[in-house]
């Protein structure tokens, strides 16, 4: 693999049929995770396909050109013409492969999934999940020189990484862009000596062995395993919704109200969080219209009186939303009567959506005890039901799930290891 500027980008096309090319950047997290990928597919697929990378700032005509707005950007050429995915952002390995058999004869990609070696990778800590409790589990266990690997299907942060402003985080005066905090979590654990593994497909989880499954070949042993898997919103799963999440629309109140000062907001849901939430954002907001798909609101009835006493909340009973969509500086929503069948268009400052979380806990078994509700049950220690199992952030069952409280978990399961690891 080389690294090429634009200049000569036509002649690599010119010499070589297939051709992937990668656009990268420098401080780019993305990037340093896609790098060992792109390395070691390299050496698998390197006689066939020509690796190349690119920087992007300094090419800039030439990713212009090509649409190229993010870093990493993966592009895949066959005699000269582009083909297959744009790949960018957290990129997975599976996704590469994809595109790379796509470029080849079947006999040829069977011979190279043949070739593929399994590895091995022993550790004493396994953090599963990067968000503020892992990191921050892997800041202490690196520090107090526990062997610490962290993996992570997604990038460093969990839900951080997308929330737009963080104000109420201890140690900085002005508000910190999410992604910026998750962005030096992450940095901070890897200075410690924190090893990761992001941006990966979780292929099995073994908490009997201690043995996570990456990427289809990778196998990694832990001494003790701490699951901080964090929790996602329950998605409506309407046009607009992923696209605008953290850029209009938002799950948390406590992070996100503050911003709706004197402006008109929507809420979802009709349930105790969205009820309790509204009472919150009502000190903010100068309107909030709740849209609830029931003829009436479920939450417990004290917090229900509260609300209809509220002059700035009005109800929207048996509605729906259908879509959320950009009007200039402002979100459209439209939301669906659902006796008539008729659709309105309400205009509004910010979405709240309230129709309640989930633990991420797919594919992850074994016998782990849980709440009704389906998350964690831990000790005071973090431990969970199973021997060396721990857990922390917000998978686990808690009343209060916020950075702070995720971030004290990962604090207290890694001390409790680094004592046992002693």
């Amino acid at each position: 693999m080389i690294e090429i500027n634009q200049d000569s980008f036509e002649k690599e096309l010119q010499s070589n049929s297939l051709v992937v090319l990668d656009f990268y950047s420098t401080e780019c997290p993305p990037c340093e995770a896609l790098a060992p990928k792109f390395d070691a597919l390299d050496q698998l697929y390197g006689k066939d396909i020509r690796f190349i990378k690119m920087f992007r700032q300094g090419n800039r005509e030439l990713a212009e050109k090509l649409g190229v707005k993010g870093s990493p950007t993966l592009l895949f050429f066959k005699d000269g013409q582009q083909v297959g995915d744009v790949l960018t952002g957290g990129i997975r390995r599976s996704d590469v492969m994809r595109n790379l058999d796509a470029l080849l004869p079947e006999d040829r990609v069977k011979d190279i999934h043949a070739s593929i070696t399994p590895k091995v990778t022993e550790t004493e800590t396994l953090v599963l999940g990067a968000g503020p409790g892992g990191l921050a589990a892997a800041i202490y266990l690196a520090q107090a020189k526990v062997d610490t690997l962290v993996v992570d299907p997604l990038l460093p942060g969990g839900q951080v990484s997308t929330t737009h402003q963080v104000s109420n985080y201890p140690g900085f005066i002005d508000p910190q862009p999410g992604f910026m905090l998750a962005h030096n979590m992450a940095e901070q654990a890897k200075v410690a000596g924190a090893r990761m593994k992001v941006a990966v497909e979780v292929n099995k989880v073994d908490l009997e062995k201690k043995e996570v499954i990456v990427d289809g070949h990778e196998t990694i042993r832990a001494k003790k395993i701490l699951l901080s898997t964090g929790a996602s919103p329950r998605y409506l799963n309407v046009e607009g919704e992923k696209e605008y999440y953290g850029k209009g629309i938002s799950y948390c109140a406590t992070c996100d109200a503050k911003y709706y000062h004197d402006k008109e907001v929507v809420i979802i849901g009709g349930g105790n969080t969205a009820v309790e939430e509204s009472e919150f954002i009502s000190k903010f907001a100068s309107k909030i219209t709740m849209v609830q798909q029931l003829p009436h609101l479920t939450a417990n009835r004290a917090a229900q009186e509260r609300a209809m006493a509220d002059p700035k909340i009005e109800i929207l009973f048996s509605h729906e939303p259908r879509g959320f969509y950009r009007q200039g500086d402002q979100m459209m929503v439209k939301v669906e009567e659902l006796d008539t069948g008729t659709v309105k268009e309400l205009v509004t400052d910010g979405v709240f959506v309230f129709v309640g979380m989930k633990p991420n806990l797919d594919g992850i078994g074994g016998g782990l005890d849980t709440d009704d509700w389906g998350y964690l049950k831990v000790d005071h220690e973090m431990r969970t039901n199973l021997p060396d199992v721990f857990a922390a952030g917000d998978v686990i069952s808690k009343q209060i799930r916020q950075i702070t409280t995720a971030v004290s978990d990962g604090t207290i399961a890694s001390i409790v290891i680094a004592r046992e690891l002693q």
